[in-house]
């Protein structure tokens, strides 16, 4: 549907707004900037004014959702409050969180096939969401040898792959619709498999067969 009766000065939000929602519906690359005006009640021509093409658009929707992300992230991350390892968890329930609340910002980022370096403001956008991941990557390594970290950087990227993986397979539409367990679930599990194998954590107490349930007992947390 048009919007209708937008004020002279927005409308360049008010076409970012209609990219997203048809993002949403049609995909990154399956809609015309002629549906994007029609859609906030303005002539094609009009866009011109504001975006070079469809991709200048599509790029400042990511633009957008880069901010938002980053800022979501770094509010989970809360300075590896009230220790490392839950603050991080936190930031893999921030990033599906995200995924569901602004999926048109999601798939402008991360499935319109638009690099972060095309332009110098969605680069640095793109950099400090990344940029708070790797902070909380490093804090957790902050108890290990030296000579024994891993890399900050690959564990932020692991783990941002990993977060894409359970997006894209179980979290679109109803959580947990496409899966056996609730998205939030698969994530927090496989973070924690993964950060015991890099051995930032320590492994759970084998659970007793004969009891029939898992010990009511957690691991410390090292990076605390």
């Amino acid at each position: 549907m048009a919007k209708q009766g937008y004020h002279h000065g927005n409308l360049r939000q008010a076409l970012v707004e209609a990219a997203l929602g048809l993002i949403e519906a049609q995909g990154p690359q399956g809609f015309t900037l002629s549906e994007a005006a029609k859609s906030a009640g303005v002539t094609p021509a009009a866009v011109y004014r504001h975006f070079a093409g469809r991709d200048d658009l599509i790029a400042e929707c990511a633009l957008q959702g880069f901010r938002i992300f980053g800022d979501l992230m770094n509010h989970a991350w809360n300075d590896g409050r009230p220790s490392a390892l839950l603050a991080f968890e936190a930031t893999g329930r921030a990033y599906l969180a995200f995924a569901r609340r602004f999926p048109g910002h999601y798939m402008a980022m991360f499935e319109s096939g638009l690099s972060p370096s095309v332009t110098p403001d969605l680069a640095a956008a793109a950099a400090r969401a990344q940029g708070v991941l790797t902070r909380a990557a490093a804090a957790l390594c902050d108890h290990l040898p030296e000579g024994r970290r891993p890399p900050a950087s690959m564990i932020s990227a692991h783990v941002w792959a990993m977060s894409h993986g359970v997006v894209e397979l179980f979290a679109r539409g109803a959580p947990g619709a496409r899966g056996p367990y609730p998205p939030e679930d698969l994530l927090e599990a496989g973070i924690g498999i993964y950060l015991r194998g890099l051995g930032l954590i320590p492994a759970d107490t084998a659970p007793d067969p004969s009891a029939g349930t898992a010990p009511d007992t957690a691991p410390a947390d090292p990076a605390a």
